[in-house]
């Protein structure tokens, strides 16, 4: 069964989603979901304006938090995202415009994955479908990446 999408109502939406897809790269799924709801508390409610302005001090607190995967190269970068993420939305005039300036999918990913930190091929899609923005069927996205159709 597919994750269900979400209607993104401001740019806390979109850096939750973000952030579940950064810490989801190279980690196992269930590990980030039972660390959910103590990573949202630690990331301040993932508020974009709060997230961006972390400091030194508060990633070396968050690093030791037990709350949270403990990554500090995936922790700056998601203080690191909440600001591109703030510059992408004032340039566009909302963060969704920025998604949809792009002008198709495989655009949209290449400067997704340009922009932002730790966003691969697949946290890139995981992104954009949880989100609701256009994206090709994922059987047709991974054959699109030779990547094999997965097995039953």
């Amino acid at each position: 069964m597919a994750p269900e999408k979400i209607e993104p109502k401001g740019m806390t939406d979109y850096l939750n989603v973000m952030t579940k897809s950064v810490f989801q790269s190279g980690i196992s799924w269930k590990v980030v979901e039972s660390k959910w709801p103590g990573i949202v508390e630690a990331l301040r409610g993932f508020d974009v304006e709060a997230v961006a302005g972390l400091t030194e001090a508060d990633l070396d607190a968050l690093t030791a938090d037990k709350r949270v995967i403990r990554n500090r190269r995936k922790l700056e970068a998601i203080a690191y995202n909440a600001r591109k993420m703030i510059e992408l939305s004032d340039e566009h005039g909302g963060f969704r415009e920025y998604l949809r300036s792009q002008g198709d999918f495989e655009a949209t990913v290449k400067d997704l994955r340009k922009q932002f930190k730790f966003l691969g091929d697949t946290g890139t899609y995981h992104f954009l479908y949880m989100t609701g923005e256009e994206v090709p069927a994922y059987e047709d996205w991974r054959a699109s990446r030779g990547v094999k159709p997965i097995s039953h």
